[in-house]
């Protein structure tokens, strides 16, 4: 993927990149992740990072990328580790999970609670590969191949040009995205970054429904009892499941393009993404997710225990969508509540 420079989509222009929009990216994302979930995983963060890079001082941009425009980082967004003031920047230490792809990265980008004037505040810290080890930590059921595992800082120095604020990145007032002159970089993390989970989730979702339709046509079923040798396509029973399956995708397919599209036009007109906008989007991030598990979950159960085999691709699809559902940024009910909380007028808990 990155011979192909396939992570270079939202990379700036400045270091190599070709600054193509999120629409290019999730169709990439979901291209690949309808072969495989986990390479569809590992590339969405790899490319997705590139934008949020992008928007750290320009110092960091030109660390990151002068040497290497091929670099890439792993990253883990919750603030789990410790950050003590030191001149010029920070003392860090801590353990951060679930960082996909590390292996094969260049660049660790973590959170952290970074303590300044007013008190302790939520960022992002960058710190190179030679400076963090990897704790072997991931075996799992699903997204086996992603290998999100742990990053472990010891007592390292990071200084103050690495570090980004939460609070500029979800309103799109980031430093190198005020320095940037593409709207692309001026939109609020949150209200475009977790497509990078989506995306993945869009594709598998594709490519469960793509092997159903390939295994199941011309196949007859053995019937138990009764049912022998018939033609599978022929049961309305498996043409309802590939007709919801199609539904839900392209209902899914239809809320990511609007939220897109809406989103930058508004940064494109120099305002203010509002925050009923933000909120619409990450509703958007867990619905769309729920209506893609539930489309992988008609054809999986449509299909029968020939599906089961550990080398059937349907089974993996599964696997791998469920397990990409269960994110937290992807989590139907902390994000519905939250949204919920907002209609009510009452104050947001959760992140938007």
């Amino acid at each position: 993927m990155r011979e192909a420079e396939l992570f270079k989509i939202m990379q700036p222009r400045a270091f190599g990149g070709y600054e193509l929009g999120y629409d290019v990216f999730v169709e990439a994302v979901a291209t690949i992740a309808s072969g495989d979930g986990s390479t569809g995983w590992v590339y969405s963060l790899g490319a997705v990072h590139q934008w949020l890079i992008a928007c750290f001082p320009m110092e960091a941009q030109h660390e990151v990328w002068d040497d290497n425009p091929d670099a890439i980082a792993a990253a883990s967004y919750a603030p789990s580790g410790r950050a003590v003031p030191t001149p010029g920047g920070y003392r860090l230490s801590g353990r951060w999970s679930f960082a996909s792809g590390v292996d094969n990265v260049q660049w660790g980008m973590i959170g952290g609670m970074l303590p300044g004037e007013g008190g302790s505040k939520p960022g992002f810290l960058l710190v190179p590969r030679s400076e963090f080890t990897i704790d072997d930590d991931w075996f799992t059921m699903g997204l086996a191949g992603t290998g999100s595992k742990t990053i472990v800082v010891d007592d390292v120095f990071v200084p103050a040009y690495r570090t980004a604020l939460f609070s500029d990145l979800l309103t799109g007032q980031a430093p190198g995205s005020k320095a940037s002159p593409n709207p692309l970089y001026r939109q609020p993390m949150l209200a475009v970054v977790p497509q990078c989970l989506l995306a993945p989730v869009l594709g598998m979702a594709r490519g469960a429904l793509s092997t159903f339709v390939e295994q199941i046509s011309g196949r007859a079923t053995r019937g138990a009892v009764a049912g022998g040798n018939n033609k599978m396509t022929e049961f309305a029973t498996v043409q309802l499941r590939v007709a919801e399956a199609t539904a839900c995708i392209d209902a899914a397919q239809l809320m990511i393009a609007r939220d897109l599209t809406e989103t930058l036009d508004i940064v494109q007109r120099d305002q203010q993404v509002d925050v009923p906008t933000r909120m619409r989007n990450r509703l958007t991030h867990t619905f769309a997710t729920k209506l893609l598990v539930q489309a992988v979950d008609a054809v999986f159960t449509a299909a029968g225990g020939n599906a089961l085999g550990t080398k059937q691709p349907l089974q993996r699809f599964w696997r791998d969508i469920h397990a990409a559902g269960s994110h937290i940024s992807l989590n139907w009910d902390a994000v519905g509540s939250m949204y919920g909380q907002h209609m009510f007028g009452l104050e947001p808990r959760g992140q938007y």
